[in-house]
């Protein structure tokens, strides 16, 4: 069976990034995995929003490095999904290891955007020693140069590289960034490239699936696969659960 990750927690089912999402998901007993994605707010604290604006997903308005932790809490990130969740803030980082220790793993997304956030990488490493879960995460990103940034602070955490297409130089950047987890585009996934992975002690996770078909489609192409979803009821649907 494939492994099931809940993409910024069950972010089809609850507004995205928040709380209610991370709950939503953990509802689900086969929900072994949460993705999201962490800022960094003025004062320095691990944050958890994608936007590095707010004006998506909250009803206040500008730059996330803008606020403390204390202020983006007060911000309301849950009713522009819907009523209901009015009054969700926006979540610190170490809420959410202190609600899942024992229970989920996290696939943390660094939101560094071309090094806004200098500091992110020592903040989150710094967090997960502290919370005495190194070896229960993983940190992602985009940016190659975060990825190099967190191996060097430490050798216990894993990392993993994402990417929405199947370069040629995929195993050599893996190799060189010493990651064991590739977080891709799930329209790139396919057997020799499953194969490859295995091969290099790679971890691959498919983004973003969110059809019980599709699910089942990517499953088939290898079954150690894990599927990154905003909707765990629909994998549940998929796979018989």
């Amino acid at each position: 069976m494939v492994q099931a990750c809940a993409h910024r927690g069950a972010s089809g089912l609850a507004p995205e990034n928040t709380m209610a999402a991370f709950r939503k998901a953990l509802s689900f007993p086969f929900v072994q995995w949460m993705e999201l994605d962490v800022q960094l707010s003025r004062d320095g604290v691990p944050v958890i929003i994608h936007d590095d604006t707010l004006r998506r997903t909250t009803t206040a308005s500008g730059r996330v490095g803008e606020f403390t932790a204390a202020e983006l809490a007060k911000f309301d990130a849950g009713a522009k999904f819907n009523k209901t969740f009015a009054g969700e803030g926006v979540p610190t980082l170490a809420e959410l290891l202190d609600e899942t220790i024992g229970r989920c793993r996290l696939n943390i997304e660094l939101k560094t955007y071309g090094g806004r956030y200098p500091e992110l990488e020592r903040r989150v490493v710094e967090l997960l020693y502290d919370k005495g879960l190194q070896h229960d995460a993983v940190i992602t990103s985009f940016d190659q140069q975060a990825l190099r940034k967190v191996r060097a602070l430490s050798e216990d955490i894993r990392t993993g590289l994402i990417i929405d297409g199947a370069p040629s130089t995929l195993v050599g950047d893996l190799r060189e960034l010493k990651a064991d987890f590739l977080s891709l585009g799930h329209f790139f996934l396919s057997a020799p490239l499953v194969s490859v992975m295995k091969e290099e002690g790679v971890e691959v996770m498919v983004w973003t699936v969110n059809d019980a078909q599709t699910m089942r489609k990517l499953a088939g192409i290898h079954p150690g696969v894990m599927i990154c979803t905003n909707y765990p009821d629909r994998y549940a649907q998929a796979f018989g659960l």
